[in-house]
This record gives C-alpha cells, sequence and structure tokens, in this order.
C-alpha cells in the first residue's frame, strides 16, 4: 500500500447541506431513520453529539509498519491482503479461525476464538484482494507473527480518503456502526455546520494560553494533519471542557454566597464549649475542633454557607454536625438533616434525641413510612417551630412540609443526592446555611470538580482510642477457619455481621440471596447462636425492627446486603465477613468495613473472594493494605476511572467527553484559576467578549437555573 502525506480536510465541500449543531441525526446526510436508531446505541442523539464522539485513538496510517520490523509485544497497525482462512475445532464448542495476510512477501497470522462466522467475511475479502487493516499485540515466534483478537477494518476505494495514507481516527463503535461508516458521518457533519459552530473561550483566554480556536480544534480532533495539530486540538477542548466546568462552579459558589447575604448568626465558641462538654463525655479531635471554628466563621459572616465536611469512617462528622445545630438553636432557628434511607435517619434521631434532649431542645423524625397521623403531627410542630431539629429522608423535602425558621441544612451521605434535592431542602427556608457531609472520602482531583463551588472541612484524624480494623483476605478454601475464628469473637459474646454477595441486576435477587445465606448460616454453620436477615425487600418497620434487635443483642450474627453501609452503629459488633468481596468497588468496602471497629474491642473484616481480574485483585491487596480512606479513594479513582466513581452522575455537573480529571489534572488547576478570576471580575459574564460563553452556558443541559442557586 502507498504511503503519503494527507490533504488538509476542506471547511466544506461545495453545495454541503447546513445543519444545526442541535439538529437530530437522522436528518445528517447519509443517517435516516434506522442509521439513527443505530447510533443511538452509542448515545448518538444530535449532529452534536457525534462531533463530541471523540476517537479513542489514532492510527498513523501515513507510514504503516512492516510485519519484518515489528517487535516482540509491540502493538502495531499493520496492511495486508488475505491469503489463507481457515477454521479449526480443538475441542468441543471451541472455535479457532486464522486468517493469514501478506504484507509484500511477509506473512502475519490474525487468531479469533469462538468466532467462526468470520471465515465467511474473509473468504470474501480473499477472492476481492482487498487491502485490509489490523491493529493489535503483536506475539513473535521464531520466524512466525501472530496477532490474535485485533481490531481490523476493510479498505474499500470509496473510503481511502479517511481511512489510509493519513492519521486515522478510532472511535467507540458499536454492532452495525463500523469504523469506515462512522468517519464518513463525521466527515458529513462538520462540512454540514463546523462553520456555524461558535467560539465560545473568550479572545484573552485563547491568547493566554496559546489555544487554537472552536472549529480548527474539533476538525483536526477527527482528521488531524499531523501529530502537534493533534496535540493541540485535544488539548483546546480539554481546556475547554473543565474551563466550562470550572466557571460553572465559579458563578455557582458566587450566586450562593460571594453574592448572597445570608442569615447571619452571633457564634459563642465559650458557651458553644461549654454546651458539648455537658453532653459529649470525650473531648474533641484538632480535626473536629477545626471544623466547627470554619462553620462558625461562616455562619457568622452574614453570608449563606455552603460546606462540605468529609472525613473517614469514624473520624466525628456527627459531633461536628452536632456543634453547627447547636449554634443554629442558640439563634433561634431550627436545623435540618436529610439522611439517604430510613436507617440511617432513624439512627441519627436516636442520637440526637440523646444529646439535646437534656438541654431542652426537641428532635423530630420525618421519614415515608410513618403513619398519617405521625406525619400531620411532624409537620404541625416544625411549622409552628416547636421542634428545634428535623430528622429526617427525602421525606423532609416533600409537599406540605414547612419550618417555622429554619437556618441550617446538613445533607448526610451528600453523593446519594443529586443537586436538585439538596435545592429543595434549602428551599424550605430564607437562605439558610448549608452544610454536606460525606464518609466516603474524596480525592482532591474529584473534590475540585464535583465540588468546586463549596468550601471544604477535612477531618483527616481519627478519635484517641479507635483501634484499626485488622482486614484479611481469604479464599472459599478457607472458608472453615474463618468461620472458626468468628465462633471465637461469638463465644466471647461479640457479635457479626455476614454480608451477602453483591447483585446488581435485581433488589428481589438480592434479597432472595441473602435469605438463602441466612438459613445456611443459622442452620448449617451457626445452629447455637441467634441469626437475623435485613434485606432491601423488607419494610422500613421490619428492618427496623431487626436492627434494634441486633442494636440490643437481641441477635448475635446480622446476614445482611449493603444496607449496612452507611451510619450503622453497633459497639459490640468485632467481627464482619463480606461474601464475594471482589464484587464490591472499594469506596463500598471501606464503608463495611466501618461497620465494625465501632467500640473497645479488637475488630476484624474477613474478604471472602476469588477475584477473576487484575482490578479485583488490587482491590483486596488495597484493602489489606491500609485502612487510610484517604488512600483508599485515591485507589479507588484510579482503578475505576473518574466516570464511574460515585456521585458523578448526581453532581448536576457536564460529564466529561475528552478531559480526564488524573491525566489531565494541570490542566484542570489552569483552568480552575483562569475560571474563578473571570466570574469575580465578571459576575453575570455580561461583558460582550463573555456573551458567547453565557449563551454556551445557558445551552447546557442543566440549565442556566442551576448556576443561580447551589
Amino acid at each position: 500500500m502507498t504511503a503519503g502525506r494527507a490533504e488538509p480536510m476542506p471547511a466544506r465541500k461545495p453545495g454541503a447541506d447546513v445543519v444545526r449543531w442541535d439538529a437530530p441525526l437522522q436528518f445528517l446526510k447519509g443517517v435516516g431513520p434506522q442509521g439513527a436508531l443505530a447510533l443511538g446505541k452509542l448515545n448518538l442523539r444530535t449532529v452534536g453529539d457525534l462531533l463530541r464522539h471523540y476517537p479513542r485513538r489514532w492510527e498513523d496510517r501515513s507510514n504503516f509498519q512492516r510485519v519484518a520490523d515489528v517487535q516482540n509485544g509491540e502493538f502495531v497497525s499493520l496492511c495486508g491482503i488475505v491469503i489463507a482462512v481457515s477454521t479449526a475445532y480443538p475441542k468441543p464448542r471451541m472455535a479457532l479461525t486464522k486468517v493469514l495476510v501478506d504484507d509484500d512477501g511477509a506473512a502475519l497470522t490474525l487468531t479469533w476464538f469462538n468466532q467462526p462466522y468470520l471465515e465467511k467475511t474473509f473468504l470474501a475479502l480473499k477472492a476481492a484482494r482487498r487491502p485490509i487493516v489490523v491493529y493489535g499485540q503483536a506475539r513473535r515466534s521464531g520466524w512466525s507473527l501472530e496477532i490474535q483478537n485485533p481490531e481490523w477494518e476493510e479498505i474499500g476505494e470509496d473510503d481511502a480518503t479517511f481511512s489510509t495514507n493519513r492519521i486515522v481516527p478510532i472511535y467507540p463503535a458499536t454492532e452495525g456502526v463500523r469504523q469506515t461508516r462512522l468517519r464518513k458521518l463525521v466527515d458529513a457533519a462538520l462540512q454540514a455546520c463546523l462553520d456555524e459552530i461558535e467560539e465560545t473561550l473568550p479572545p484573552d483566554v485563547l491568547l493566554r494560553h496559546r489555544l487554537v480556536g472552536a472549529q480548527n480544534a474539533l476538525r483536526q480532533i477527527h482528521f488531524p494533519d499531523s501529530l502537534p495539530e493533534l496535540d493541540a486540538a485535544r488539548r483546546r477542548l480539554i481546556f475547554e471542557e473543565f474551563f466550562t466546568l470550572q466557571t460553572l462552579l465559579a458563578l455557582r459558589r458566587r450566586a450562593s454566597s460571594h453574592d448572597a447575604r445570608g442569615l447571619s448568626f452571633t457564634v459563642s465558641p465559650e458557651r458553644l464549649r461549654d454546651d458539648l462538654k455537658q453532653i459529649v463525655p470525650f473531648a474533641l479531635t484538632r480535626a473536629q475542633q477545626r471544623a466547627i471554628d470554619e462553620i462558625g466563621a461562616d455562619l457568622s459572616s452574614g453570608r449563606a454557607m455552603n460546606r462540605l465536611l468529609q472525613g473517614d469512617v469514624g473520624s466525628g462528622k456527627t459531633m461536628v454536625a452536632l456543634a453547627a445545630m447547636l449554634m443554629a438553636v442558640e439563634n433561634g432557628y431550627q436545623a435540618a438533616i436529610m439522611a439517604p434511607t430510613e436507617i440511617l435517619a432513624q439512627q441519627h434521631a436516636i442520637v440526637f434525641r440523646r444529646l439535646l434532649e437534656p438541654l431542652g431542645l426537641s428532635v423530630e423524625l420525618a421519614t415515608g413510612s410513618r403513619g398519617a397521623k405521625d406525619k400531620a403531627g411532624v409537620r404541625e410542630r416544625l411549622a409552628g417551630g416547636q421542634s428545634h431539629v428535623a430528622v429526617g429522608t427525602h421525606a423532609l423535602i416533600q409537599e406540605g412540609v414547612e419550618f417555622a425558621k429554619l437556618g441550617l441544612v446538613i445533607i448526610d451521605e451528600q453523593h446519594r443526592f443529586g443537586v436538585l434535592q439538596r435545592q429543595a431542602l434549602a428551599k424550605k427556608g430564607q437562605r439558610p446555611h448549608i452544610l454536606v457531609m460525606t464518609a466516603t472520602p474524596i480525592p482532591r482531583t474529584l473534590t475540585l470538580t464535583l465540588y468546586g463551588d463549596l468550601d471544604v472541612s477535612v477531618l483527616d484524624e481519627l478519635p484517641p482510642g479507635r483501634k484499626p480494623i485488622a482486614t484479611h483476605w481469604k479464599t472459599q478454601d478457607k472458608r472453615s477457619q474463618v468461620y472458626a475464628g468468628a465462633q471465637r469473637f461469638l463465644s466471647e459474646g461479640r457479635q457479626v455481621y455476614v454480608v451477602c454477595p453483591l447483585i446488581e441486576e435485581s433488589e428481589k435477587l438480592q434479597a432472595k440471596s441473602a435469605t438463602q445465606l441466612s438459613e445456611h448460616i443459622a442452620n448449617e454453620v451457626f445452629p447455637q447462636y441467634r441469626v437475623g436477615l435485613l434485606h432491601g425487600q423488607m419494610k422500613p418497620d421490619e428492618k427496623d425492627a431487626v436492627m434494634a434487635r441486633f442494636n440490643a443483642h437481641d441477635l448475635d450474627i446480622l446476614v445482611s446486603t449493603t444496607v449496612i453501609e452507611v451510619g450503622i452503629d453497633v459497639p459490640n459488633a468485632s467481627v464482619i465477613i463480606i461474601e464475594d468481596a471482589d464484587r464490591f468497588g472499594l469506596a463500598q468496602l471501606h464503608q463495611l468495613r466501618g461497620r465494625v471497629g465501632r467500640g473497645q474491642h479488637a475488630s476484624f473484616c474477613v474478604l471472602m473472594a476469588e477475584p477473576k481480574t487484575e482490578d479485583g485483585r488490587a482491590r483486596m491487596a488495597v484493602m489489606t493494605e491500609t485502612g487510610d480512606g484517604f488512600k483508599i479513594a485515591e485507589e479507588d479513582l484510579r482503578l475505576r476511572g473518574p466516570g464511574e466513581f460515585y456521585g458523578t452522575k448526581q453532581s448536576g455537573l457536564p460529564e466529561m467527553t475528552i478531559a480526564d480529571i488524573l491525566r489531565d489534572m494541570d490542566v484542570l488547576l489552569e483552568t480552575r484559576e483562569t475560571a474563578f478570576a473571570l466570574v469575580e471580575a465578571d459576575p453575570k459574564l455580561a461583558r460582550a467578549e463573555n456573551q458567547p460563553l453565557r449563551r454556551s452556558l445557558e445551552r447546557s443541559k442543566l440549565g442556566f437555573e442551576l448556576i443561580t442557586v447551589s
């Protein structure tokens, strides 16, 4: 195959139809209704979606590698003609398809497992003597070269412009949408609407950061004329994604605090310390005291507080929340705390009643499962101001729940709630102060993206006397030893959690699995002990009854699904056995482990797992090596990637399509500084040079209203 320099892509072919960026894909030339359905599998709905469907990698096909020059283990792009095809069946239900490709006299073997239908395709290519391009990891043995399960595509005369003699884009694809088709459609989209694309970055930002223009970047990311131009396009688009995100955060932050006068509390540190000493029998850590001081400064500043409190399992967020509530109540205001589950809300209510009622303060519990009469009573007391603190689930934000004077909103385990739910609770008062809390430590990179509009307090030390939890990874053949160890602790009067395997498909299947496991534990493993069962399909009052029995030590063993993941506090439970632990994410494993180690007894977490993947083995190793939640969070982010790390779907912020917060951290920091400075100088984005940016934000899926209220 001849190699040569690709011609630059033209801005628009003469007579090309103009199509709007937001037009449905079926109206793009060459797509139609059926094509739009196929592209919908890739979540591509509009012409803009297609142009933002960036290549996952690029192949420099201006110079293909030669078979003779390939090194063992190298990832390569090669081009050749099919000269032989065969399929063998070395074992029952196993097909081995081999294709021999000629590259100017040197041979390359391509191998596929259990894809015998490929034989017909390659026999046709052999007959037509049409070249194919292959990509994969080459394995050399003597003179022979093999690539197993390679990516490949046929090169026809009609698509040679996009598939050969240039740097070629390789897109995320799906069944029925091949690479060559995607390239043609992207080219059609560029021809149809590229000239209509507005430059959204202000001119001085482009100049200062040496960024190429929007239209140039979009053309070069898909069909680069050279590797340096590809790098410049990637940098521009990564910068733009982060810059848009950071501008949203800066606007949201300004709207929720800097521009907004908030309730001004009078905070007396001496009185607060006296109240806390009266109801809390232990000294606070320095981290807790620092967080309380930061919250106190916010509450007395005259601006609305918007703060994230993050800390590891057991770091004492509840005491910090308690101090914040006391500051609100002592200023004549009510406080509300919203939890993601009824179990956690009830646990909070028990704790806060025990601590606050001696001071003459009433704590109300608002959950969906309460009877109509109870709910009416709760609403009446909150609206009348008789209740000082409300603890509840999303029932707190339902219509009809009103507060006499709401001054502080606390959102617990905030990643379980979306931005709109947080807003709904805040709207129950007149610009109340907001504190969001999480027991899942968040890596700094995500803090800057998901919560860049919030001030952050970190609890980075555990209260004195908190014992580390010894964590062991055991395979199934060690199960009898694990049960023998649990038996020893049970005989000493301790309690044990057994967490059943994670089944993502269905809560009903999960409940069935937990039921079977509890019957097995009760009848065959520990018949001499009292075994309880907890799962998500149980009614709220049934769950409460089980937890109350476990808390009172009327049960020795609790078999449960992940409903115990957050907030359950049973100091006498000192062993947790997690079945099929490799099915769980690191953050979830760390939360589950935190259910033990809450009393004065030595505690243990046993991970039962036979991981089949490197990631699974890596998660088990991390859990056994460290109990530091922040280290675990960093590793979790590295292993799973930012797209899957918890909360990104709930954050109310745009998803990243080309930027990567791990790889592109330097660009993230660069854009944050620039965006916050721009919003400081032009808070309404009213200047002429910032108007395109404002229009872009208003067109975003969020709508501009999300950046005017936190």
